[in-house]
């Protein structure tokens, strides 16, 4: 088995509290139950089980981790739909050209459509879907949904959008950042998925949804 003793005890603890808990596990309960203190290492630790085929995404809502090799149970378990396919580089062939607007960061306007390039998004991920368009990912605020920096994402405009949904919110006409969604009556709640970072809380008229999160896609 080509791991780590550090993988290795990733592994065996996700593949415990997967059996154990019925869900996937966040990085911090990862982190706990191994014993490190260091969320972002334990990302790295995940992020390598994925590249060498030990775990996967199931890309619902939560974008949760799973087992490889038992990926439908894994599902099951995490009750989130897998309605967001992991770009895979063979289905590029079955692709079709979507607008790419720059990145998303805190700070920084997207680019108009009009500038936009023409970039390639397989069929697993756009699966006819209208609307469409590609920002890449800038920062961590995300990580705890395994989207890390430097990711494209793919998103799709919509008319409505709801509590959950991971979205592209635009702050104020200026400030696109990627969060996920809620709506109550204090305002929307932009929410990362950061240990390190805290929902905020804005009121509706500062806030303009660009978009809700359908896939991702990493270069390998």
């Amino acid at each position: 088995m080509d791991l780590t003793k550090r993988q290795l005890a990733v592994l065996q603890h996700i593949r415990k509290f997967l059996e154990t808990e019925g869900r996937s596990p966040t990085l911090k309960e990862i982190a706990d139950g191994v014993g490190s203190s260091a969320v972002s290492t334990i990302h790295k630790h995940v992020q390598h089980l994925i590249d060498k085929g030990f775990l996967g995404r199931s890309h619902g809502k939560g974008n949760n981790i799973i087992l490889a090799q038992d990926e439908e149970p894994a599902r099951e378990a995490s009750r989130e739909p897998a309605d967001m396919p992991e770009w895979r580089p063979e289905l590029a062939k079955l692709a079709r050209s979507v607008p790419f607007c720059g990145d998303v960061a805190a700070g920084t306007p997207l680019l108009p459509e009009s500038r936009a390039i023409p970039l390639e998004v397989p069929t697993c991920i756009h699966r006819e879907r209208q609307e469409l368009f590609v920002l890449r990912v800038r920062g961590d605020s995300m990580v705890e949904d395994s989207i890390l920096d430097g990711d494209l994402v793919v998103l799709q405009r919509r008319g409505d959008y709801r509590n959950g949904d991971r979205v592209v919110a635009l702050i104020d006409g200026e400030e696109a950042t990627l969060k996920e969604f809620r709506k109550d009556g204090q305002g929307v709640w932009l929410i990362p998925h950061n240990p390190d970072l805290s929902p905020k809380c804005f009121a509706p008229d500062r806030i303009a949804i660009q978009g809700v999160l359908v896939g991702v896609m990493r270069s390998c």
